[in-house]
């Protein structure tokens, strides 16, 4: 079974400095069918102006996934790490028992596009921790590339959780399968262009969450090129 969620159904603000969309509830909106699927449970599709950001603020017990899609974001954190994300970056940080950190676009003219992903942890009270490895876009083409993983498999980030998460580029009329395991369940998340999975179409900003189906037939159907999606496998 597939459930899409739309991408105008997301809630959306406009702070100005930062343009957002919110998957699930986050924040300011609530949407009680819609607050997590299995242990995923933060998609946020956020702009943020050049000169703009996110102050010092606090996370714990989650584990945050940053995916770059445009322009260049510095990080600071309580850690002590200071790094900047670029696409192709996947960064992820475990809150554990408490951090701060800040996130700036210090661009005077490119904005910064990107999904923040929050995933619960299997295990709260972690040491917090911090990741950051490039996943160049060729190695995502035609095929669903491993970068998110409870086990770091094929080189992906190391999550606290059972959740495995697959970036991917299709080119139109190219496929790509998945199989899930008995008990677990799958979310896409269309970034850019259009796919089909199982028969049903999705585009730039939908969403879909999937149970009861073993095997996920993903095809490319943008007319203008490639499709860029994320493919969530969990508990």
């Amino acid at each position: 079974m597939i459930a899409i969620r739309p991408s105008a159904e997301r809630g959306h603000f406009d702070h100005g400095w930062l343009n957002t969309y919110h998957t699930f509830s986050f924040a300011d909106y609530y949407d009680p069918k819609h607050t997590h699927f299995r242990g995923l449970r933060v998609i946020n599709e956020d702009t943020v102006q050049p000169g703009g950001g996110f102050g010092t603020h606090p996370h714990r017990d989650m584990e945050i996934v940053t995916y770059i899609l445009q322009g260049a974001l510095a990080h600071q954190d309580s850690m002590g790490t200071g790094s900047t994300i670029v696409p192709g970056d996947v960064q992820r940080m475990s809150a554990g028992t408490g951090v701060l950190h800040s996130e700036f676009n210090h661009s005077q003219d490119e904005l910064v596009h990107l999904l923040q992903i929050w995933i619960f942890p299997d295990e709260r009270g972690l040491k917090p921790s911090y990741e950051q490895k490039t996943f160049p876009a060729q190695q995502k083409l035609n095929r669903l590339l491993l970068v998110a993983s409870p086990d770091a498999s094929d080189g992906s980030v190391t999550i606290h959780s059972d959740a495995r998460v697959y970036g991917s580029l299709l080119e139109a009329g190219k496929s790509v399968q998945h199989e899930l395991a008995k008990g677990r369940g799958a979310w896409i998340q269309v970034i850019s262009g259009a796919i089909e999975v199982n028969g049903k179409r999705l585009a730039a900003g939908d969403g879909a969450g999937i149970e009861d189906d073993k095997l996920l037939a993903i095809t490319g159907r943008s007319e203008s090129g490639r499709s860029e999606f994320l493919l969530f496998d969990l508990a």
